[in-house]
């Protein structure tokens, strides 16, 4: 019986980061799930991106999955948290959930020499606070400076994101974010849609500016996780396995999927 790794995004993003932990884990079994029917989750509730993502985790349960990774930040943001201390704790103590939150701020303030961090990301993840306040746990002495970039999805999504609009938008959150420090030497891209605009990002700043993107950091991250816990690791299958679902359109989300993950993919609709 398969036991792979699920890796759970509101919609493509969580590609970026697939593409990375399969280059460097390309041994295990995996499967890809996009809530694509119900995206995005930038600007719904907590309560919302709660149920929506339980309700997804759930199902990599069902396909046995030991171990899901929560590759989006808003759900990493509003749903992680209950979902480890409440819902795995009461209902599946063997299995395991990670987000791509705590990898991330756990190493950020060592990319900064000036101790001025930026955020980029989406108005869910900027309003939840999860990353000043995760920050704020490994380095207490970092500032962190956030920016809502809600029309950088849309853009991205709809492959329109080397167009004159994206340039306009993408330069106005770099303004308005770059305004509130003129120290800021780190740019985190706290949205896993954005390693696709990373190179144009990186254009339009000083070479000063470090532009981190999240896919690496959280591959090397599981790749330590699972050598800190063998009990999670043996349950895992290795039969280098990848299969591709969505709560939307098959063909459609396929399109689209390439875009992200680099090469053409085959997915199957399901109904939760």
């Amino acid at each position: 019986m398969q036991k792979p790794i699920g890796i759970f995004d509101s919609g493509y993003g969580g590609l970026t980061v697939l593409k990375e932990i399969k280059k460097l884990l390309p041994q295990y079994d995996y499967i890809y799930l996009g809530d694509n029917a119900r995206a995005p989750y930038g600007n719904r509730s907590f309560d919302t991106v709660y149920h929506y993502t339980w309700q997804c985790v759930q199902w990599f349960f069902k396909q046995n999955c030991p171990l899901v990774i929560l590759a989006c930040n808003t759900a990493s943001a509003k749903a992680l948290r209950t979902i480890q201390q409440n819902d795995l704790a009461r209902n599946f103590p063997q299995k395991r959930v990670l987000g791509v939150i705590r990898p991330t701020t756990e190493i950020i303030g060592n990319y900064s020499g000036t101790d001025h961090v930026g955020i980029m990301a989406t108005s869910g993840t900027v309003n939840s606070k999860s990353y000043e306040i995760e920050i704020g746990k490994f380095f207490p002495h970092v500032k962190v400076f956030q920016q809502a970039c809600p029309m950088l999805v849309p853009f991205i999504e709809n492959n329109e994101y080397e167009n004159e609009a994206a340039d306009f938008f993408i330069m106005k959150y770099l303004n308005e974010l770059l305004q509130r420090s003129d120290q800021i030497d780190t740019i985190l891209l706290a949205c896993t849609h954005y390693p696709l605009i990373k190179q144009k990002i990186e254009s339009l700043l000083t070479k000063k500016i470090h532009v981190v993107a999240q896919g690496e950091i959280v591959a090397k991250s599981l790749v330590d996780y699972l050598q800190r816990h063998p009990e999670i690791e043996n349950q895992i299958s290795k039969n280098k396995s990848l299969h591709f679902f969505t709560t939307d359109d098959a063909e459609d989300f396929a399109n689209h999927a390439g875009l992200f993950y680099g090469k053409k993919v085959m997915a199957q609709h399901i109904e939760l």
